[in-house]
């Protein structure tokens, strides 16, 4: 194959000219639009949003919503509160999507990966059997299998059927 079609990057192509001003995590919040910022559970002191540039399928993030860089700096309530949604959110996943097993992480700093070192965020990564193909060993690519806007819808449904 000479060419992936994926017109859906061109928004995160020109999104990396203008980088937004402040925080993403924090900048979501105080939007309070949850549709548009694919935030998909909130808790207390924590939120749940999708991954725009996920690893797999399902690909989430688990989010204090104060801005800290350690989950040292998080209090007991709020790291207590974190685990809690970390749980709520794969209990989700688990019902809307029916992964193999997990890929659970946090990426401290820039050095360790972390795309976003200033505010703490843990990646939930649902599996499959055979999820890794050959594209991403022989071309660097990774092929995502749904849509961020119907796995949205789906796991909105998925928590709209657990309550």
């Amino acid at each position: 194959m000479d060419n992936l079609w994926a017109p859906w990057r061109l928004r995160y192509i020109s999104l990396l000219k203008t980088k937004p001003k402040g925080c993403i995590f924090c900048n979501m919040l105080a939007e309070g639009k949850d549709k548009k910022n694919l935030i998909v559970l909130r808790s207390e002191h924590s939120f749940t949003v999708l991954n725009i540039y996920p690893y797999n399928n399902g690909h989430v993030l688990v989010v204090p919503n104060r801005h800290v860089r350690d989950l040292g700096e998080l209090n007991k309530q709020e790291r207590e509160d974190l685990l809690n949604l970390l749980q709520s959110t794969k209990e989700l996943i688990d019902k809307a999507l029916k992964p193999g097993g997990y890929n659970i992480g946090i990426n401290l700093g820039k050095i360790a990966g972390a795309g976003f070192p200033g505010h703490l965020h843990i990646h939930v990564v649902p599996r499959w059997g055979g999820d890794v193909n050959f594209m991403p060993v022989l071309t660097n690519t990774k092929i995502i299998s749904q849509s961020l806007r119907t796995l949205f819808k789906r796991l909105n449904d998925a928590n709209k059927k657990r309550h």
